[in-house]
């Protein structure tokens, strides 16, 4: 069986190894197909789609970008942006000043309390990279101030906690329009790591379908076959195709492999077959 793995980032966010690097681990392993979904960035892209010219896989440009539902962050996939759309590149240059932001303050923060962290040592010679809470949590544990990753997402980084402020976001309905006007398909990633409890669930992806949802991640690392099975079903009920991916960040998450994530994860590229005949489809009621 082909496999495939539709959710993955490089160090253009906060993952470890270059987008060349993740491809030549992706071939390693014998997928025929990723998805590169940084955060809030396409940086990594053209990388990837050079390294893999010549080598038995497709590269999907994506992104992964952060919103806001009644409170809480959830995630929106976007699958088949095209990296040329001059309004798209202007929404993720504001996503990024807005993210950076928050990333400003977070230093301040640390630094008010004796813990300097510098852009230089966040960024570990990337400047282009994207910094997220992970680049946070790796130089907090270089630095001593934690002994792993793990606790320094617990102890310094909660969302809206002393250290981590609520960064500035866009609704749902806004991230569907950005990637739709893009030409591409959005997806909402992981729905179970929200914590919404069914009822919530539903009615966030009800709430995305009328503006556009496209898919859902319904295999993610993080489930287990019951919870693949529940989101399935939802999938069928609103008309949505699945999706899954590793959400692989190299050393960040080193539980995670790519393709197959803590070990029982399978994705076959019949999934990605369904998803570009929906693609065409909608393409052509369009035309």
């Amino acid at each position: 069986m082909e496999l495939i793995d539709l959710h993955v980032h490089s160090n253009a966010s906060d993952g470890t190894l270059t987008p060349a690097a993740v491809v030549a681990l992706a071939v390693e392993k014998e997928l025929t197909a990723i998805a590169l979904t940084d955060h809030d960035t396409i940086a990594g892209i053209p990388q990837a789609i050079e390294a893999a010219r010549g080598l038995p896989i497709e590269i999907i440009p994506g992104i992964e970008l952060s919103c806001h539902y009644e409170g809480e962050e959830i995630h929106v996939l976007g699958l088949y942006v095209n990296p040329d759309d001059p309004a798209f590149l202007r929404e993720t240059d504001r996503l990024l000043i807005l993210r950076e932001k928050r990333n400003d303050e977070m230093i301040r923060r640390f630094s008010e309390d004796g813990m300097v962290l510098t852009r230089e040592e966040l960024t570990a010679g990337n400047p282009d990279t994207v910094i997220t809470r992970a680049h946070f949590a790796r130089v907090l544990m270089e630095k001593g101030y934690v002994s792993s990753m793990d606790q320094a997402f617990k102890k310094y980084l909660k969302y809206g906690g002393r250290w981590c402020p609520k960064k500035e976001t866009i609704e749902p309905s806004y991230a569907l329009r950005i990637l739709t006007g893009c030409g591409a398909s959005p997806v909402l990633a992981h729905p179970y790591q929200y914590h919404l409890g069914d009822a919530r669930l539903e009615a966030l992806v009800a709430s995305l379908k009328e503006d556009g949802l496209a898919g859902l991640e319904v295999y993610h690392s993080s489930n287990n076959q019951y919870e693949s099975g529940k989101l399935k079903k939802l999938a069928v009920k609103y008309g949505l195709f699945p999706t899954g991916g590793s959400d692989f960040h190299g050393a960040n998450k080193p539980d995670i492999g790519i393709g197959c994530g803590r070990g029982n994860l399978r994705i076959s590229a019949l999934l990605l077959d369904d998803i570009k005949q929906t693609r065409a489809k909608n393409i052509n009621s369009r035309a």
